[in-house]
C-alpha cells in the first residue's frame, strides 16, 4: 500500500471512511491504497496516483513529497507493507471521491480521531519527532500481554558490504 498525509499549514488532509476490507467500522486515514502490479517498484508513483484519484490534487500541486514511514504488519497470511509519504500543498482545495469524505484536520487533533492502531502509533511517533528526516520503519506486533505494540527502527545505509 502507499499512503499520503498532505499538509496545508497546520492542517492535514484526512479521509473519513465508513469501512474497508479490514474493518466494518468508520475510521480516518490518509489518502492512498493498494499498488497496481506495475507500481510494485514505484510506491511514490502509486501514492501520487492515489492522491489524484481520491482528491483531485495533481502532482504539480504537491511539494516535498517524501517517504517518512514504512509500516509493516501481518494480517492472517498476508504481510502488508505500507509506504507512507508526507507532503505539502499550497491550496486547500480538493474534490471528494467515492473512497471517502475528505476533511482538513488540525495536526494537534489527529489523535482524537478513530485511526487504525498502526496509523495511531505512526502519528504519535511523528508528533514526538516532527523534524526527523530518516525513513522510519514501524512493525506492529503483540507484547507479552497480547496487546498491540510497535517496534521502531531508522532505515540507514550502514555503508558496509
Amino acid at each position: 500500500m502507499s499512503t499520503a498525509f498532505l499538509f496545508h499549514g497546520s492542517k492535514v488532509l484526512m479521509m473519513k471512511k465508513e469501512s474497508s476490507r479490514i474493518t466494518d467500522t468508520m475510521f480516518w486515514t490518509g489518502l492512498g491504497g493498494h499498488l497496481e502490479p506495475e507500481e510494485l517498484n514505484f510506491p511514490k508513483r502509486a501514492c501520487i496516483r492515489e492522491i489524484f484519484e481520491e482528491s483531485g490534487i495533481q502532482e504539480e500541486e504537491i511539494e516535498d513529497l517524501k517517504l517518512k514511514y514504512l509500516l509493516i504488519r501481518i494480517k492472517e497470511e498476508e504481510i502488508r507493507q505500507q509506504f507512507v509519504y508526507f507532503g505539502e500543498v499550497k491550496s486547500s482545495k480538493f474534490i471528494n471521491s467515492a473512497e471517502g469524505e475528505l476533511h482538513w484536520v488540525e495536526l494537534g487533533e489527529i489523535l482524537e480521531l478513530k485511526l487504525s492502531k498502526i496509523v495511531n502509533f505512526m502519528m504519535n511517533h511523528y508528533l514526538e519527532n516532527p523534524n526527523k528526516n530518516e525513513i522510519t520503519i514501524g512493525t506492529i506486533t503483540l507484547n507479552d500481554e497480547e496487546n498491540p505494540q510497535i517496534q521502531w527502527s531508522e532505515l540507514k545505509d550502514p555503508k558496509i558490504f
